[in-house]
């Protein structure tokens, strides 16, 4: 039977091997992508899509853009896969670029509205805690993606990714007032979006 399977090429998993949906399944596919192998392209498409796909849906809020960044992204990912290098694993690495390109599309657009005036924002601030807080995290997903592209993107990169407002406003092209500013009004939003629910 081995020999049978090897001569159609066939790649097979055993209970020994590692699950292709592991993470060191994705390096040992990216090192095959390295060497020019497409199988290993697809199968690596296939293992990363449904986890990037998630990743674009929450930047850009609706499906069709969602899927043009997720388009975009691997070919990216499939051009620059030379510059892996092996620190941190894979799929960080990849997920950093899917970030990236949801972030370019959106300074491309103009969609962060980065040219507004700070000094209207600064009213807005308050240490009240938020019913946001209580909320079950695939309502929040969904009233997240209902938010302005600018506050949508501050939102996530500061409460899903863990960016500091240092981070995200040298990301974005903006200072550290402008990212804060941003994240309390998507917060606001969003508790007017939840009283209205209420």
């Amino acid at each position: 039977m081995k020999r049978f399977r090897d001569k159609l090429h066939l790649i097979t998993w055993t209970r020994d091997d590692e699950s292709p949906a592991g993470s060191s399944s994705a390096e040992r596919l990216a090192q095959a992508c390295k060497e020019g192998d497409r199988k290993a392209q697809k199968q690596l498409f296939d293992i990363l899509s449904p986890k990037m796909m998630a990743v674009c849906l929450r930047y850009m809020g609706n499906r069709e853009d969602a899927e043009d960044i997720l388009q975009e992204g691997f070919i990216t990912l499939f051009t620059k896969i030379d510059s892996y290098q092996g620190a941190g694993s894979f799929e960080g690495w990849a997920r950093r670029i899917f970030v990236n390109t949801a972030l370019m599309h959106l300074r491309r657009t103009d969609a962060l509205g980065l040219s507004e005036d700070i000094e209207e924002a600064r009213g807005l601030f308050t240490e009240e805690p938020t019913p946001v807080q209580k909320m079950g995290y695939r309502e929040l997903l969904r009233l997240v993606a209902a938010l302005p592209a600018d506050a949508r993107t501050v939102f996530n990169l500061y409460v899903v990714e863990g960016y500091s407002h240092k981070e995200i406003a040298k990301e974005l092209g903006c200072n550290e007032a402008t990212s804060r500013s941003k994240l309390q009004r998507a917060r606001l939003r969003l508790q007017e979006m939840i009283k209205g629910k209420v």
